[in-house]
């Protein structure tokens, strides 16, 4: 079987899938069980064993079961050291900067600058929706590029502009499961991925 891209590439790329794996709180048995593998057949994935991990369809299933999803994957690589050898790079190109598909691909990951790009933004809140976990009046600071644990707060950019302030609870392939909407924080409500530009994680509630 042809080989695609270096080891090097294939630990980085697992590395970068146990990362978004521990971000989810999940241990390799239950990721494993998500995605309809052992637990040894997810590590092998996550040591660079594996080199089908850099594989379109691969990426899907393995991301969908962390709910996330392929580009998630790629904003998690860190950034290659420079290459010297012969026949190597010389401008120390990451992984995510050459991007990890041949042409003709699925998908293309998006550039090394933005595997490290987190951007610090306030939203003030304007309701009581997500009371007492954070009330009208409060300063939510959050990092766009940085995707939410579950029970995080997240700020949810839609297609239309409209910005929604939720609880994050989990994530398949097809939508997005929050609470705090209309109906409170204990009601869940499932935004589709399709009609959302970005969702960024809340890192600090300050009050006014």
């Amino acid at each position: 079987m042809p080989r695609f891209e270096s080891d090097s590439d294939a630990r980085r790329l697992g590395d970068a899938l146990a990362a978004l794996r521990r971000e989810r709180d999940l241990s390799q048995a239950e990721a494993g069980r998500r995605a309809g593998m052992t637990s040894q057949g997810w590590g092998l994935y996550e040591t660079g064993k594996r080199s089908g991990l850099f594989r379109p369809d691969v990426q899907r299933r393995l991301t969908t079961a962390l709910g996330a999803t392929p580009e998630e994957l790629m904003l998690r690589l860190d950034p290659a050291p420079p290459a010297t050898g012969a026949g190597q790079p010389r401008d120390g190109a990451s992984l995510a900067g050459r991007g990890v598909a041949s042409q003709g691909r699925a998908f293309a990951s998006p550039p090394a600058a933005m595997a490290t790009a987190v951007a610090a933004r306030r939203l003030q809140l304007s309701n009581d929706d997500l009371a007492p976990w954070a009330a009208s009046g409060v300063v939510l600071e959050y990092e766009t590029g940085r995707w939410p644990r579950r029970d995080q707060g997240c700020v949810i950019e839609m297609n239309d502009g409209e910005m929604r302030v939720r609880i994050y609870d989990r994530a398949d392939a097809e939508a997005l499961v929050v609470r705090g909407g209309s109906g409170g924080l204990a009601a869940e409500e499932r935004i589709a991925r399709s009609d959302t530009r970005a969702v960024s994680a809340v890192t600090a509630r300050l009050e006014r």
